[in-house]
């Protein structure tokens, strides 16, 4: 006679299928939200982070160049960072800054100081464009600046960035050297702005309102302790 196999399974195998895995005490405590077995940290402390703001710059600004410069002094060679950066309000004022510094966020804030106190107020006309023609030349980069009367913005490398940056509409420009010194050019289009420009003499910034404000207190102090 052939020997006939038990095939049914034991009492624990379908309790730990049935129960186990899709009853309450397995499935059910995982995906709930508050049951017994629950994951512990499943909801965040003190609910989400309040929405904060930020803060709108001042100026916009764009980063033209950064360079590593190398140093070779006699302990090795000292590596540092040198950034060019401009500014402006796209409302008429336009500023040019460099920084060098070890990190690049240092020289990053360095040329923004720099590009604050270097800044110019555009004396534009009624449709945000030049008066005339301008041209003008820094080292081996020489650019001519042309208002075209409606037909929009035909500039390019850093000029085109200095034009946003002002606010500058409907004008062409010209990169008349074969330079592609992208410091040079913003210092040549900056150079043309001072024909229709004026500097922004008492610009200061928040740090340097920050340490004249601490210095008129300090002296104030002074003062008193000198009057009694």
């Amino acid at each position: 006679m052939a020997e006939t196999t038990n095939t049914t399974k034991p009492a624990g195998s379908s309790a730990r299928g049935g129960a186990s895995r899709g009853g309450s005490s397995y499935g059910g405590s995982r995906g709930g939200a508050g049951g017994a077995g629950a994951r512990p940290g499943g909801s965040r402390p003190g609910g989400r982070r309040p929405f904060t703001e930020r803060a709108k710059p001042e100026y916009d600004q764009k980063i033209l160049a950064i360079r590593r410069v190398t140093r070779v002094v006699s302990g090795g060679r000292r590596m540092t960072f040198s950034v060019a950066l401009a500014i402006g309000d796209r409302k008429g004022m336009v500023g040019l800054g460099t920084g060098k510094a070890i990190d690049t966020s240092m020289a990053i804030q360095k040329a923004q100081k720099a590009a604050k106190k270097n800044m110019l107020k555009l004396k534009l006309t009624k449709t945000q464009s030049l008066p005339h023609d301008i041209s003008a030349k820094f080292s081996s980069a020489r650019v001519m600046l042309m208002p075209n009367r409606g037909r929009g913005l035909i500039s390019g490398s850093a000029t085109r960035d200095m034009l946003l940056l002002a606010g500058v509409k409907d004008v062409t420009t010209k990169i008349l050297s074969g330079s592609k010194n992208k410091l040079n050019n913003a210092r040549a289009t900056m150079k043309a702005f001072e024909a229709i420009g004026t500097k922004v003499i008492h610009h200061k910034i928040a740090s340097d309102r920050a340490e004249a404000a601490a210095a008129t207190v300090k002296l104030a102090e002074e003062s008193a302790v000198v009057a009694k």
